[in-house]
């Protein structure tokens, strides 16, 4: 009996054998282990980062740290605009996910305030073609070299994000090549996608420690399905994008000359018309950008008066020793009022030749010959009243009058005016005829169409 014991368990075990094999066939295997997804913002810093770029800038970067993304700054500025670079800065920096700056495509640069971002980053790239530096002026608005504390302050980022870089010379303009030499950029790439990959398995720098980038770009339709990243890419409202379009000297004085130019034409109308309400528009955009760069007061107080001055021999129907003043002070106001800026945002003075010869052609010409023709329409309209014509549509209260063999535009004062009917010119209301209705009358008639009835 002992004997056969063994050969008992062998057997039940060989017999019961199907039976757990289908078991262990019907429990589901373990799910493989999905590859975490890297979220990646990409925010484009383009053209001065002013008032409005910033603030969209902080709150992009609040967003992100939030959301534990990795930050792409792509990069093409010249500096600040009346904003703390320095601080800017000292917030990448503090900044608990890791921030990349990427200068592309060429031709981007990044100057002043583009290269502190640069050395604030974890990581920088820079395209073929691209410029980084010089580093002077940081603030577009006040061109005046940094202080010494700068290099200090730069060289606690580079020691917080462990980079190997040397601090370029504050006036120098150096190609991608010679900002990969110092260090200043890690990696070159031509695309966004390509730097993306050629930073993937990197280790930078944070405020909470040392991060390993996952930012690899599919290239395959496995790498696609693994979905490895989820690029985002970040602009600002359609607010926020005027505001940053017109904060720059040369839009704002474009917007001033053209917006005056506007109201001085309004000044020859019998009322305010679209010309007006877009002037004013423009004006207001332009009222905006001065508060975000404020222009050289005595230098805005010149172009306006001068602006006034040609209005002033308009309105007085000559073209004399007012516009002359008024050009000159005009010319000297366009050159004065931004003229302390940066050369990289100054108005280009072909725009303020231009401006001033259309500023002479407009004012000393053309809304004086514009002013003179309605004055003899007015002179020809006040000779008509009293006379008689006939409406030639319906006039409720408004349509055409034919009076003294000429077509005019008519008002009727009360009841609408049947197509045919005598009118009689009352008054004139600008370049309105203001007409009744008068069935007695016999209409002057220079029309060899129409003939009166009898």
């Amino acid at each position: 009996m002992r004997r056969a014991l063994p050969l008992l368990v062998v057997l039940g075990s060989l017999a019961l054998s199907p039976f757990v094999a289908k078991a262990a066939d019907s429990t589901p295997a373990p799910a493989p282990a999905q590859a975490s997804t890297t979220r990646v913002v990409v925010l484009r810093v383009e053209g001065a980062i002013d008032r409005p770029l910033a603030s969209y800038l902080d709150e992009r970067l609040t967003q992100a740290e939030a959301d534990g993304a990795v930050v792409v700054l792509q990069m093409d500025t010249s500096g600040t605009l009346d904003q703390d670079a320095v601080a800017l800065g000292d917030r990448i920096v503090a900044m608990r996910v890791p921030v990349l700056v990427w200068v592309g495509p060429a031709p981007a640069k990044a100057a002043g305030a583009g290269l502190l971002l640069m050395y604030a980053s974890s990581a920088a790239g820079v395209s073929p073609g691209s410029q980084t530096g010089p580093q002077d002026p940081v603030d577009l608005a006040a061109p005046q070299p940094a202080g010494p504390g700068l290099e200090a302050t730069i060289q606690g980022w580079l020691d917080a994000r462990g980079k190997d870089t040397q601090i370029a010379s504050p006036g120098r303009i150096m190609p991608a090549a010679d900002a990969l030499d110092l260090g200043i950029a890690q990696v070159a790439a031509a695309s966004l996608p390509g730097f993306l990959s050629a930073v993937d398995g990197k280790t930078v720098e944070t405020a909470a420690g040392p991060v390993t980038l996952l930012t690899r770009i599919a290239t395959d339709d496995q790498q696609v399905n693994e979905r490895s990243v989820e690029l985002v890419f970040d602009n600002m409202g359609p607010v926020k994008r005027v505001e940053h379009g017109v904060a720059s000297p040369s839009i704002i004085y474009f917007l001033l000359v053209l917006g005056l130019a506007c109201l001085a034409f309004e000044l020859t109308q019998p009322g305010f018309g679209f010309a007006g309400f877009a002037g004013v528009g423009m004006l207001a955009l332009a009222a905006f950008g001065i508060w975000v760069v404020p222009p050289s007061w005595p230098g805005l107080a010149l172009l306006l008066g001068g602006v006034g001055l040609m209005t002033l021999d308009v309105r007085i129907r000559n073209l004399g020793l007012l516009t002359a003043a008024g050009l000159v002070a005009f010319a000297a106001g366009s050159w004065l009022a931004w003229h302390h800026v940066a050369p990289a945002i100054r108005v280009s003075p072909w725009l303020i030749a231009g401006a001033v010869v259309a500023s002479l052609l407009y004012y000393g010409f053309g809304l004086t010959v514009a002013l003179q023709s309605r004055d003899r329409i007015v002179n020809a309209q006040r000779g008509l009243i009293g006379l008689v014509g006939e409406a030639r549509g319906r006039l409720a209260p408004e349509g055409p009058v034919f009076v003294k063999g000429t077509m005019w535009r008519g008002r009727s004062g009360g009841e609408p005016i049947a197509p045919g009917t005598p009118v009689r010119v009352r008054g004139v209301d600008g370049l309105v005829l203001k007409v009744e209705a008068d069935p007695g009358a016999t209409p002057m008639l220079r029309d060899p169409d129409r003939v009166p009835a009898d």
